[in-house]
């Protein structure tokens, strides 16, 4: 699939792809630079949930599952304040 920038920089992400991770207004999206690429993710309940389940089966009794969900949640509580991380 394609799409083009605007003179903003903002893209359209198809619908298709949109309705396949569950992207909706308002979702958030990380944006990483992966080895020459950009990369986005979603932040979607389901995208979580996703990478959680394959996590738990590899990471089973070790306590990291628990870990992650309490960072997770200490996350969200930062990001529903408003914080926002100090510039490098």
């Amino acid at each position: 699939m394609e799409t083009r920038a605007t003179t903003k920089g903002q893209i359209v992400i198809p619908s298709a792809l949109r309705r396949k991770y569950g992207i909706r207004q308002g979702t958030r999206i990380e944006v990483v630079d992966e080895n020459g690429r950009i990369v986005l993710q979603p932040r979607t309940l389901e995208a979580g949930s996703a990478l959680l389940n394959k996590l738990h089966g590899k990471y089973r009794g070790s306590g990291m599952l628990k870990a992650l969900l309490e960072e997770r949640a200490r996350d969200r509580e930062k990001e529903d304040a408003g914080w926002t991380p100090p510039s490098v």
